[in-house]
């Protein structure tokens, strides 16, 4: 089956595209929608730009769109690019959030096709680890939520701040995987990835109690 893969350049959707490669599925093109608007309901937003980088890392055709990023709005538009594709399906890294897999899944039944969502209702800290096996080399890129600081942009996830992530899902009830917002990812390095990302140069943004790190330059390196 030809799919589409969505991706961001956070660690859900390069976990759920390396899953569907590894289910036979063919992925033909990587789609990234661009919010307009930091407060997109459905779409990432810190460091959006680097999914070409992603993308080129990976070594998949890659689709990028903007889109308005308002609520409701933002699905036309992914609509319209999903309808441009010859693909039967489409692949989403959703793993709790009901409002975006409801509304993919609406959109695929429009378009005939089928939703492919790898991560669904999966035990958070079981994907984690998986993500440690796969060797994904994974940064925090912004942090929205109770209990973060600025110490927390640009770190690694590893089993440390694993560890720390569970003492905020139980502080805070922060989630462990960031699927209510609480933060986002960029992800640097995997074992499906042809080259690895090389952060050159880069700026932590705060404002009150949360911020994200802007990625101002990158390149592909050899692996």
């Amino acid at each position: 089956m030809r799919v589409a893969a969505l991706v961001t350049g956070g660690k859900d959707s390069a976990l759920a595209l390396y899953r569907s490669i590894r289910q036979g599925f063919e992925v033909v093109s990587l789609v990234t929608m661009v919010p307009q608007r930091a407060d997109s309901w459905m779409f990432h937003y810190p460091n959006i730009h680097m999914a070409d980088l992603f993308a080129e890392a990976v070594g998949i055709p890659h689709t990028t769109a903007k889109t308005s990023g308002e609520k409701e709005v933002e699905l036309i538009d992914l609509k319209r690019v999903l309808a441009g594709l010859s693909v039967d399906g489409v692949v989403s890294g959703g793993i709790s959030s009901q409002y975006q897999k409801e509304r993919v899944d609406r959109i695929c039944r429009e378009l005939n096709l089928k939703h492919i969502a790898p991560l669904w209702h999966e035990d958070p800290l079981k994907l984690l680890r998986e993500m440690f096996e796969l060797k994904m080399e994974t940064i925090i890129v912004g942090v929205y939520a109770h209990g973060f600081t600025s110490e927390w942009l640009g770190r690694k996830i590893d089993k440390a701040a694993t560890n720390e992530l569970i003492e905020l899902n139980e502080r805070f009830q922060v989630s462990l995987v960031g699927e209510g917002g609480e933060y986002e990812t960029l992800v640097l390095d995997a074992v499906f990835f042809k080259k690895r990302i090389e952060l050159i140069e880069s700026e932590k943004i705060w404002q009150g109690g949360s911020g994200y790190l802007l990625v101002k330059k990158a390149a592909l390196i050899r692996k």
